[in-house]
């Protein structure tokens, strides 16, 4: 173990012992080395890290002692440590099915895309001209889902299909005929995860869920919505033909969850009735991972868009006419509709949505039809060969799911099974499923069959399951992007073609305030795809996963050390799923302790857009809180609306730091006059970056926070998911954690799950476990410090130019600060989004646009920044300062400047025609690191509203690239 030690400066010391390994983690994660420090804090007139901290944190919250954490270990050990106790899982085959199997990643896509910085560690495409290449794989994902689905359009992807399911729900209720209607039919052949994410979404809302079989239902017109699963859970593939056309004649909507590979086969949701298809795109290349990350889809008709939810792709046009994609109609978002929201989802599995679209491009349709007919043909044999042992196969059309009757000799069949390190699914009364996949061999076929004493095998094929009316005879996956690239080197060629369109941290610094970029080690990510961890079905038996168990119980540890609560679940697949869990924790505490009314949720002004999504996806009423001019919450005003709503009130929802970047002097006391009057303080945990080995919400008087792991703790962001958002909870809300209604996840619940696995995306929390066991609780802390100390280093160097918005009562940030661009409007004309534009030039992301004060920018460089690149950053904005002054003094053309042309691509500046009144050279190397090594935005600035006037939301034809 290594025995350095920090000086007050904050970095490492000598080694004490030379004999000490050297390949420890904190030198390598923070960025300024001990020089920089010392610089660093002379530019703020401080003589340490220590009166920083001081200055810039209250100290009634402060830490009174160090944070209860292993000692900080080294690269190759932590690898080592991690090896021993996946080993301790067990990689059997499992047929378990239930909406996960086994898929084979092409090692094409998992090396040059899972594996690759240059696509994992990009940020939600907000600046789509620098997000090119991820949008492309975005819109090939949308145009996959939608063929393969036969419906009309298709979001980005959702978190999971349990929650896509959910989301399908929600709209359904949000755009109902009659208003009475709060009746759901759901199929009690959804898979069971399913039937309890939509339940658990439902009952805040006041919907009732109606569970059975559509064969034979009786829908009346106090149904808004049907939920059927296709094929069904236990593999019976159904016409839901008529079953829909019921449901229309009452007026509910149609909703059909669907098998994507099926899909290749089988007639699509479209064609038969249904009005929204959901479900998950694992199949397509995506290991089980224990139960993710994993993409949801949901594909819908044209008329929904507008209350779609999550992200839209859309194609639109560049400055120079040219088709560019982007964001579309992100009016209908959270961060708008605040509240009145049709979702708080504000991001998608992206990194994952790319994988399996990559899949998609890399097979074909062709490929991808050869695999779900192997399959389906294994499935028959393996169904032909029990049939002729005498075994009794219960449903007679399928595609690769088979259920048997085994009666009261289940269990030694299933014992048998193990025995051989095969799982089946036990339906319970005597029967079991067996699900197949395309990893499946015939050796695999053999083995199974000997669990029945089945010993020669007959690979005759004289049969097909599909009856005729379900054989899909329509046509998909034709555009030229699925039909190019199926060798390596054309795949390969085309994975980094888009590659280079993308600003990543492989690039530079990407600054953006409350979504905390850091760096996200390469060591983090090795584990991820270890066969011990990536290999494991979510409900593959408890003795088959005690590493994985191993890893969850430290890690929960180790994050209730850091929040100060004892109860923390690790299944949120997302912030926006911590977010609400965390409400959830809360309205069912009020309601077991007989506070049925307490609905009111304070939220200051501003808060993320989620949080008043979230309040009312849990059936709160949002209550705005003011502001001061300070940016901090106004006392005056909380105190009264507390006092008003005492009876009622349930939460209060606060960020900490604050949204505007400073720690608020008052937050033991906004937390105490929740507590007086009967509410709750949840902790959004945006910013707990700012808290870790300081300061920790329960210090601060919270009773639930959600921390997202994809900012503070190190997850990718993977150009805008995968995410994860566990929550911390006092012991008095532990009871109300999310459970499972498969898997024992040790919350003691059987229901009242918000993910569909039970520990939401098990895989990537790894990346977590590894981050805090390599920094320690040392590392940790001065890794917070490092992150403030770089946030008022930033703040120092640009106040004269841009100044500061908010600071302390010492006149210090938090860990990100906002910087004033308005005031340039009148004096040049220029806006936010014309500096957010120029500094692409430069070869920077742009900081947070007009969040949480429009026309500003929100600045946040993290722990992992050198004083080098945190320069670098400065002086581009001092340069794009200087090109503003030259308009405010009559110098450059209001109108034509560098500023409102940005980006600059490689095309305009090497074109014939150049009619500008600046030079080539000032617009596409403004600086001298751009002549050294230049990122090109691959187009011009987007036309956002043509986009949305003109929606496209499917791969374009080649010619418009021409």
């Amino acid at each position: 173990m290594s025995t350095a030690t920090w000086n007050e400066s904050g970095k490492q010391t000598e080694m004490k012992n030379p004999l000490d390994p050297l390949d420890t983690f904190p030198r390598r994660h923070i960025g300024p080395d001990e020089d920089q420090i010392k610089e660093m804090l002379s530019t703020l007139g401080l003589s340490g890290l220590e009166e920083l901290v001081a200055k810039a944190v209250p100290e009634g919250i402060r830490l009174e002692k160090a944070l209860d954490l292993p000692k900080a270990s080294t690269e190759r050990k932590i690898l080592n440590d991690l090896k021993k106790i996946a080993s301790k899982n067990k990689l059997y085959r499992s047929y378990i099915g239930s909406g996960y199997q086994a898929s084979v990643m092409p090692g094409v896509i998992q090396r040059n895309i899972l594996e690759n910085p240059g696509w994992y560690t990009a940020y939600t495409p907000y600046q789509a001209e620098i997000s090119q290449g991820r949008l492309e794989a975005l819109l090939n994902f949308q145009t996959m889902i939608m063929d393969l689905t036969g419906l009309e359009i298709s979001n980005a992807s959702l978190l999971d299909e349990a929650t896509a399911a959910a989301e399908a729900v929600f709209l359904a209720f949000g755009i109902r005929k009659n208003e009475t209607s709060k009746l759901l039919f759901i199929s009690e052949l959804c898979h069971p995860q399913t039937i309890d994410v939509v339940r658990t979404r439902a009952l805040p809302l006041g919907i009732e869920v109606k569970v059975g079989n559509h064969l034979n239902a009786e829908l009346n017109e106090d149904y808004f919505a049907v939920l059927v699963q296709y094929p069904g859970t236990e593999g019976t593939i159904y016409n839901y033909e008529s079953f829909f056309q019921l449901a229309h004649n009452v007026g509910a909507l149609t909703i059909c969850a669907a098998d994507l590979l099926s899909l290749t086969v089988l007639k699509a949701p479209g064609e038969f009735g249904a009005d929204i298809a959901v479900g998950s795109s694992q199949r397509f290349g995506l290991p089980y991972g224990f139960g993710g990350p994993h993409a949801g889809y949901f594909a819908t008709k044209d008329e929904f868009k507008r209350h779609m939810p999550g992200r839209l792709v859309g194609v639109s046009k560049d400055s120079q006419g040219n088709p560019g994609l982007r964001l579309s109609l992100q009016t209908r978002e959270q961060h708008i509709r605040r509240d009145k929201a049709t979702s708080n989802i504000c991001t998608a599995q992206v990194l994952l949505a790319v994988l399996s679209s990559m899949y998609a491009v890399y097979h074909g349709p062709k490929g991808l039809k050869d695999i779900a007919l192997r399959v389906h043909r294994l499935t028959e044999t393996l169904a032909k060969n029990l049939e002729k042992a005498g075994f009794t196969i219960q449903n007679k059309s399928f595609f690769d799911t088979i259920v048997l009757d085994l009666g009261s000799k289940a269990q030694t069949y299933l014992d048998a099974a193990s025995k051989k390190e095969i799982n089946f699914r036990s339906l319970g009364n005597g029967r079991i499923s067996i699900a197949l996949d395309e990893t499946v061999e015939v050796s695999d076929l053999e083995d199974i069959l000997s669990v029945f004493g089945i010993s020669k095998i007959d690979l005759s094929l004289d049969r097909i399951s599909i009856p005729n009316e379900f054989i899909r005879t329509s046509e998909y996956l034709t555009h030229p992007v699925f039909n190019l690239h199926h060798t390596e080197t054309k795949m390969l060629r085309y994975i980094r073609k888009l590659e280079s369109r993308d600003l990543s941290l492989t690039t530079s610094m990407i600054p953006l305030g409350s979504c905390t970029m850091k760096l996200n080690a390469t060591v983090e990510m090795f584990p991820v795809t270890w066969p011990e961890f990536s290999n494991i079905h979510p409900f593959a038996p408890a003795s088959q996963t005690e590493g994985y168990r191993t890893v969850f119980s430290q890690l929960e540890s180790w994050l209730s050390q850091v929040t100060g609560f004892p109860g923390i679940s690790l299944q949120p697949n997302a912030g926006s799923q911590g977010e609400y869990a965390g409400l959830l924790a809360i309205r069912n505490y009020h309601i077991s302790r007989g506070d049925k009314d307490r609905d009111i949720c304070l939220i200051p002004i501003s808060a993320h857009g989620t949080n008043p999504a979230s309040a009312a996806m849990v059936g709160f009423k949002v209550v705005v809180v003011a502001c001061d001019s300070e940016g901090n919450v106004d006392l005056e005003d909380l105190k009264a609306k507390a006092k008003e709503h005492s009876k009622d009130l349930a939460a209060l929802m606060i960020t900490y730091p604050s949204t505007h970047g400073v720690y608020e002097e008052p937050i033991k006391e906004i937390c105490s006059i929740i507590h007086e009057n009967g509410g709750q303080v949840y902790m959004d945990g945006a910013n707990m970056n700012a808290q870790v080995g300081i300061t920790r919400p329960a210090n601060i008087g919270a009773d639930v926070c959600h921390l997202n792991l994809h900012k503070t703790f190190c997850i990718p962001h993977g150009g805008g998911g995968p995410g994860v958002g566990p929550i911390g909870v006092a012991e008095h809300l532990k009871p109300f954690l999310p459970g499972h209604p498969l898997v024992d996840n040790g919350t003691g619940n059987e229901h009242g799950a918000v993910s569909a696995a039970p520990w939401g995306s098990a895989s990537i929390v790894l990346i977590s476990w590894v981050y805090i066991a390599l920094l320690g609780t040392e590392g940790l802390e001065q890794a917070t410090k490092a992150a403030i100390l770089n946030a008022n280093y930033i703040a120092k160097r640009l106040e004269s130019y841009f100044p500061v918005l908010y600071k302390g009562k010492n006149g210090f940030v938090a860990h990100e600060c906002i910087l004033d661009v308005r005031p340039f409007k009148k004096t040049s004309g220029i806006e936010v989004e014309d500096i957010a534009k120029r500094l692409m030039d430069y070869g920077f992301h742009a900081p947070t646009m007009s969040f949480p004060v429009p026309g500003t920018l929100m600045i946040e460089p993290t722990e992992s920044e050198s004083q080098e690149e945190l320069d670098r950053f400065c002086e581009a904005m001092i340069s794009i300062h200087s090109e503003i002054q030259e308009i405010e003094q009559g110098k450059a053309d209001p109108k034509d400047n560098p500023l409102k042309n940005a980006p600059h691509t490689s095309a305009m500046v090497i074109s014939d025609s150049w009619n500008h009144a600046y030079s080539r050279e000032k617009a596409a190397y403004p600086s001298p690191w751009t002549k050294e090594h230049k990122f090109w935005p691959y187009v011009g600035r987007i036309d956002n509203v043509y986009g949305d006037r003109n929606l496209v939301c499917s791969c374009l034809p080649p010619e418009a690239y021409l």
